[in-house]
């Protein structure tokens, strides 16, 4: 046999992969091992956007898995149990703790209602459990009960019924033992098994007043990406430091009413701001007053940053100046419109974007106090950790707001720090100026504005608007609240200029998919979240409950299986409290987007690509072991 060539540097990782499979054996048992792994099916991969700190329903929708495991237990039971028993069962799943405690208030379970359903509970974690290996599936068991799982899970019938009575009698001693843990235990890895990663394409922040438990939720989930937003921007530039992107932040709490985010989620007290402002507008409640202080220093500190970023090209965003503060009128373009508001107690005339004294402390007490906030700065770093401006997964792009265009439809060219951008070229230089904004030692101020930039710039990547805070804060007017966008929400209509998108980001697969959130879908003016022929799916998940109204439903997940693509449309979640006491899920209904001819393997998958490559380099080393070229430490 003649031997194998190859460089040094191959030589010396092939070396350092044999301390790792030290012998033949070794390494023909994981070849043995991944080639298993690469004809299972693909995991489910679940989509989610615009959470807008709406915690309920998300959690509710993330325990059921936009649906999936109601419909696991309906396959499995539909034909022997009734709809109220299949809805019990999937509510025990969601919420488990919450399910037992109130299922004592009503009335003690027996042994036999136990025995009974984790039989069930077991059915449904096997089942699901199929498409892994053992070892993964016992690695995503709860480490306390990993043994006793396994071992039911794989529980099979003899001809002495030998195994039927072992695993009969393993339950009697759980039901005696650890009934109301074990429930939880099974619940919470059927829910590991349901979904093999989450990506959660933007915008976790605002709106809602329950971002921070979100994030205390996810920071404990076994697999996810994130896909940052407008929104989340927004707060990674104000835990790195930006003043404005704080006052932002904090105009939209108060704003929104969810005070509850900054100062129980985060430790982060208005009372500085609201003693400040209620000697400013007596005749206010003390939020009322906090929200007006807060919103003239918002956009003060936006001219200020317009003005030392010629190049974000904003000036038309400088609208202080432009106030007749006799007349209580504001001038933008040619057309004149009247204020909302006539108290400006701060704003002096012949310099409107300069602080006060008192504002200035008031904005780097915030500061401080967002710098300071440790779980504040857990979170983002864990944001930071586990996202970025986008995301190429198995054959689909993730973003959340726009690849920018011109009228043209071709990419547009954006000048930013020096430099022309375009298509994926201004995603990357975008994530590394994001990056450097959190993480340089010693901040630059042109990072930190340009947080601001992405969260409402006309061309940012994550906005892709002409964004119109001033005219909604002061004018009633709607035409002049009317926010243009970029060409791109024309355009992402149109497949060939889709298929042009997937292609800059290296995707050429006629299966492939963007994936987008940002812009709920009004399904009550006849939209579709459907768009170019298959090729752009739109998620945002229409939390917000303010939204409703506006799109007729509470928005769309997107489930991707080995089977193909479903659009999940859910209805509003009225509260937890039904789900526990009626057993109320999320209506949601499903729409096939596209469904595979063949099941999807994870030899096809990115995964799949990682494996090969791992299969590739241990066939390399086996050859080095058989040649001699390397020897083996032991056999």
């Amino acid at each position: 046999m003649a031997q194998t060539v190859i460089s040094d540097r191959s030589q010396r990782y092939l070396t350092l992969l044999a301390e790792k499979y030290p012998s033949v054996r070794a390494v023909t048992r994981e070849m043995i091992n991944i080639n298993a792994i690469l004809n299972l099916p693909k995991g489910t991969e679940h989509f989610m956007s615009d959470l807008h700190g709406e915690y309920e329903a998300f959690c509710h929708i993330l325990n059921n898995c936009s649906g999936v495991i109601h419909e696991k237990v309906e396959r499995l039971y539909g034909d022997t149990l009734d709809e109220t028993a299949i809805k019990e069962i999937c509510t025990l799943i969601y919420y488990p703790v919450e399910k037992l405690r109130l299922l004592k208030e009503e009335g003690e379970p027996d042994t036999e209602w136990y025995r009974i359903t984790l039989e069930r509970m077991l059915e449904i974690a096997r089942v699901l459990s199929s498409k892994y290996t053992r070892s993964k599936v016992r690695k995503a068991m709860p480490k306390e009960y990993a043994y006793i799982i396994d071992e039911l899970l794989h529980a099979q019938k003899d001809e002495d019924n030998n195994q039927v009575r072992y695993h009969s009698c393993i339950l009697d001693t759980v039901i005696r033992l650890s009934a109301d843990d074990f429930v939880i235990s099974l619940a919470s890895l059927i829910k590991r098994l349901a979904v093999d990663r989450l990506h959660i394409v933007g915008d976790i922040f605002d709106r809602g007043d329950s971002a921070d438990r979100i994030l205390d939720l996810l920071t404990t989930y076994h697999s996810l990406d994130f896909e940052w937003g407008n929104h989340d921007i927004l707060w990674m530039g104000a835990a790195s430091g930006s003043e404005v992107c704080i006052a932002c932040a904090v105009r939209n709490c108060l704003h929104y009413n969810a005070v509850r985010t900054l100062e129980d989620g985060y430790g982060i007290s208005l009372r500085p701001l609201t003693l400040f402002a209620e000697k400013l507008y007596p005749d206010r409640t003390p939020m009322q007053a906090a929200l007006a202080a807060i919103t003239v220093i918002q956009f003060k500190l936006e001219g200020q940053l317009i003005a030392r970023n010629p190049d974000f090209d904003m000036d038309d965003r400088l609208l202080l100046d432009k106030i007749d503060f006799e007349s209580h009128t504001v001038t933008i373009g040619d057309l004149t419109y009247p204020l909302n508001e006539t108290e400006f107690p701060t704003v002096d005339r012949d310099d409107p974007y300069a602080l006060t004294p008192d504002e200035r402390t008031v904005t780097e007490g915030l500061r401080a106090a967002f710098m300071q906030s440790p779980k504040l700065q857990r979170h983002i770093q864990f944001l930071y950790d586990n996202g970025s401006m986008y995301c190429v997964c198995n054959g689909n792009l993730l973003y959340h707001g726009c690849v920018p265009l011109d009228e043209g439809g071709a990419f547009k060219q954006v000048a930013l720090f020096g430099g022309i951008y375009s298509g994926k070229a201004l995603f990357d230089m975008a994530e590394e100026k994001v990056r450097a904004a959190f993480f340089r030692r010693n901040k630059k101020q042109r990072e930190l504005d340009f947080m601001w930039y992405l969260r409402c710039g006309e061309n940012s990547p994550l906005n892709g608007r002409k964004t119109k805070t001033f005219e909604n804060a002061y004018i009633d007017d709607h035409d002049a609240r009317h926010e243009v966008k970029n060409p791109y929400y024309r355009y992402y209509y149109d497949e060939a200029v889709c298929v042009r998108i997937l292609e800059e980001f290296g995707l050429r697969s006629p299966l492939s998919h963007i994936v987008n959130g940002h812009t709920p879908v009004q399904t009550v003016k006849g939209e579709l979240p459907i768009r170019a022929n298959g090729k752009v799916l739109v998620i945002d998940g229409g939390f917000c409950k303010n939204y409703h109204a506006k799109t007729g439903i509470a928005g769309y997940t997107l489930i991707f299986n080995s089977h193909g693509l479903r659009l999940k449309a859910h209805q509003p979640f009225e509260s937890k409290e039904d789900a526990l006491r009626r057993n109320c899920d999320i209506f949601s209904s499903s729409e096939i987007v596209e469904t595979e001819q063949r099941r999807v393997m994870v030899y096809a998958t990115d995964d799949g690509d990682r494996l090969q490559e791992q299969l590739a380099d241990l066939a390399m080393l086996l050859d080095m072991y058989r040649q001699g070229q390397i020897k083996p430490q032991y056999e």
